[in-house]
């Protein structure tokens, strides 16, 4: 995975995490896709995902280079952390996609959550009239429309990320990141509501 050459041998490297000519670690790639060698997609098997991390876990593990040369110790601290970084995003939808959104540049879903979408301002009002009154059983009848929303999106986004996997273009992305901003807003909401309905 490292650009160049090897560190060990000098020989060429060709992105690979081990040097195919010396066997040696090389500096791993900080793209988790890169990482895990999968297609840069929206929709992932999960499974695969999984076989790959488990079968990375054992190939990088720090107690199998003690008695390797520092750099090599080095690079597997380094490829470990990124390992547990890059599975714990990559194998939830909501953070894949929040990863490729930054990836290609797009702000983060908290810069944009602040706002509440234009569709659900009265509902919104609402129930921060229900919230004052401590209304738990309008509150538990907003808990059920919210999560049906949520739903909803949790559709709508699978459509978007099997579209953005064929065409991979801005306005998709553009796309999911507004899907994505109102299915956190509710999400919000429902961490309210659960809030209120477990005092």
């Amino acid at each position: 995975m490292s650009t160049g050459h090897c560190w060990s041998c000098e020989k060429p490297a060709e992105h690979n995490l081990f040097c195919k000519f010396c066997d040696t670690l090389q500096r791993p790639a900080t793209d988790y896709y890169r990482f895990f060698d999968l297609p840069k997609k929206l929709v992932i098997d999960a499974a695969e995902l999984q076989k790959r991390f488990y079968s990375l876990s054992k190939l990088l593990h720090p107690d199998r280079y003690t008695r390797r040369p520092q750099t090599e110790r080095d690079y597997s601290l380094e490829a470990t952390a990124i390992l547990n970084d890059g599975y714990r995003v990559l194998r939830d939808p909501i953070k894949r996609a929040e990863y490729i959104l930054s990836e290609a540049g797009f702000e983060n879903a908290e810069q944009r959550t602040k706002d509440i979408p234009p569709e659900m301002l009265e509902e919104v009002f609402e129930l921060n009239m229900a919230l004052e009154e401590s209304d738990k059983s309008q509150l538990g009848e907003f808990e059920r429309r919210f999560e049906a929303m949520q739903g909803e999106l949790d559709v709508e986004l699978t459509a978007l990320y099997q579209k953005w996997d064929k065409v991979q273009d801005k306005q998709t992305l553009a796309e999911v990141r507004g899907v994505l901003n109102k299915r956190k807003y509710i999400s919000n909401l429902l961490n309210t509501i659960h809030g209120n309905l477990s005092d």
